[in-house]
């Protein structure tokens, strides 16, 4: 009698506390894994997309400067007025900073019409024919 009262007590919690602990190491797993990436989101000399260099030549302007909306189509928010925002030259699309910087150093395309940011777009002509 006592030992099926025992198990009936011990059972259980021997269950949720392995339960627990496997839930324990899972949760330590995913932070040490996102401690190890960078925090930056744009990494320069990875992937397809542009450098860090060459998103610094792509017009930065605020949201209330954007020709096309100010949806942005990376994170799916509103472009406020006064935050900072990217411009792609070409098609004129306007992205949150950030996102656009995120996705732009690892796709060279824009997100929303695919058009590609390529170097004749970063480095126009010097002479205007005028």
């Amino acid at each position: 009698m006592i030992v099926s009262v025992f198990l009936a007590l011990f059972l259980p919690c021997a269950g949720m506390s392995a339960v627990f602990l496997v839930y324990i190491c899972l949760l330590w797993y995913a932070a040490s894994s996102n401690s190890q990436e960078s925090q930056s989101p744009v990494k320069s000399g990875q992937g397809a997309g542009l450098s860090t260099e060459d998103l610094e030549k792509l017009p930065k302007v605020t949201g209330k400067d954007l020709v096309l909306g100010t949806d942005c189509a990376v994170c799916l928010d509103d472009i406020e007025s006064d935050q900072p925002a990217r411009m792609v030259p070409g098609c004129n699309h306007g992205f949150h900073l950030i996102c656009a910087d995120t996705w732009l150093s690892k796709h060279p395309v824009c997100p929303v019409c695919r058009a590609k940011v390529g170097p004749e777009l970063l480095n126009p002509p010097e002479n205007n024919p005028c």
